[in-house]
């Protein structure tokens, strides 16, 4: 069973149609019934009183006859100009009782009327497809059949009418189309430029249409600009803090690197490491994608190929499980996902033994499935574990060769640039943790 929310289309293209033709087709349909109902039954009644006056005279001529012949010679003298065909005896077709069809709103006027105007009326039929009208009268020398066109007690069904009430709401619904599919266009164009920005991508965007459509568009551009100013300048503070960070770190391994070496100075070298690492991983993490190249059209399966392969040649167990169907190539920023994977699975190799990847299509999203074997992380603390520098366990600790707590906030932060989401969850297969990254396709 469909509710009415569900009958509505969900696209603005669906609405607006919706919005001009149902008005459209209640108009023609209210006014072409109180048209037909209203004037072509009063049309009828006025045409029907006008042959039941005719056939008033003739019933009274035949009445006047002083026998069965002189009466039908008297009714057919005048029935043969009205147009009126006379049968005494009635005939096997005339009528005993009402009959039209039920559709017939003309036929009921005229069966009314002749009711109303002919007392000595047996039986009616207007149902016929020869479009003659059949009736009986009663009458002193019996009964009598009486036919005529249809023609003369009611007015032609309103074809023309109703053609020219179709070919003009078709004519006027293609006109209004066109006015409103152009300004539908620009707020389409709009969201594709919003949805591409978000992505990474920059498109071509002009503001066009309406006043309010080019107010919007106007501060889309805004905002992009000045985001990419932000974007910008953040990179090339990225670019000095880079620079004047590695260098004392630099000089401060070549230092070492002159001394004996003993367990202080391995010490050394090793926080030196860390240091260095440490400076990677904030990089990384405030660095985004704002210094990548743009989205490419991608294999998944290749890439994540590509992936599992670097983490088996790094000692790690890792497997790419079969995909079932075919992957499609998918536009996405190859560098990012790439990290996106390498993190995920730097992960679960970290806190578990063995990983496994796998994909799986959707109508609308890519999803790579990281499961690792490891203790997993707490349910009601996965939502605090996808937040920047956020350590849950001992074991994350940089000191005890942990992360620094950025390699799921750097997953989740890519896959929102890609339409997508990372979520967390227990995995069925090994025991340990799940990690979902979805990107839109």
């Amino acid at each position: 069973m469909f509710t009415v929310k569900e009958l509505i289309p969900r696209g603005i293209y669906g609405r607006a149609a919706l919005i001009l033709i149902l008005p459209i087709v209640m108009i023609q349909l209210i006014v072409s019934t109180a048209f037909i109902q209203r004037h072509f039954e009063g049309v009828t009644e006025q045409m029907t009183r006008g042959v039941a006056l005719d056939l008033a005279f003739v019933l009274a001529e035949f009445n006047s006859g002083s026998h069965v012949q002189d009466a039908l010679r008297r009714a057919q003298a005048v029935a043969g100009p009205l147009q009126v065909t006379l049968t005494l005896p009635a005939g096997a077709d005339a009528p005993t009782t009402e009959t039209r069809a039920f559709y017939d709103v003309s036929g009921r006027a005229i069966i009314r009327t002749l009711r109303e105007s002919l007392p000595d009326l047996i039986g009616a039929d207007v149902s016929g497809t020869d479009r003659i009208v059949h009736l009986r009268f009663a009458t002193r020398f019996g009964d009598l059949q009486a036919d005529l066109s249809r023609k003369r007690l009611s007015a032609s069904n309103p074809h023309q009418l109703l053609v020219i009430m179709i070919l003009a709401s078709v004519l006027m619904t293609v006109i209004a189309y066109y006015f409103l599919r152009r300004q539908l266009r620009p707020i389409r164009q709009l969201a594709s430029a919003a949805e591409a920005f978000g992505r990474g991508e920059r498109i071509a965007f002009k503001p066009r249409g309406a006043l309010e459509v080019r107010a919007a568009g106007r501060a889309f551009l805004d905002m992009r600009n000045r985001i990419e100013r932000q974007m910008e300048q953040r990179t090339l503070m990225l670019s000095g803090v880079s620079h004047d960070l590695r260098t004392p770190l630099t000089r401060m391994r070549l230092g070492l690197s002159f001394l004996p070496e003993d367990d202080e100075v391995k010490g050394l070298k090793e926080d030196v490491t860390q240091m260095e690492r440490l400076v990677d991983e904030f990089l990384t993490f405030v660095r985004g994608d704002a210094i990548e190249a743009g989205a490419e059209e991608v294999e998944p399966l290749t890439l994540a190929g590509e992936v599992v392969e670097a983490a088996r040649r790094g000692g790690g167990e890792v497997a790419l499980l079969p995909v079932e169907g075919k992957v499609p190539a998918v536009r996405l920023r190859s560098d990012s996902v790439r990290r996106a994977l390498e993190n995920l699975i730097g992960n679960a190799l970290r806190h578990g033994t063995r990983a496994e990847l796998a994909l799986r299509v959707t109508p609308h999203q890519l999803i790579f499935a990281v499961e690792d074997d490891g203790p997993g992380i707490a349910e009601d603390r996965r939502e605090e574990a996808l937040r920047p520098f956020t350590r849950l366990e001992a074991e994350r600790d940089p000191n005890r060769g942990g992360g620094v707590g950025l390699g799921l906030s750097i997953a989740a932060d890519i896959a929102r640039g890609h339409g997508g989401a990372l979520t967390l969850g227990k995995s069925a297969r090994l025991g340990g943790l799940k990690a979902e990254f979805s990107v839109a396709l």
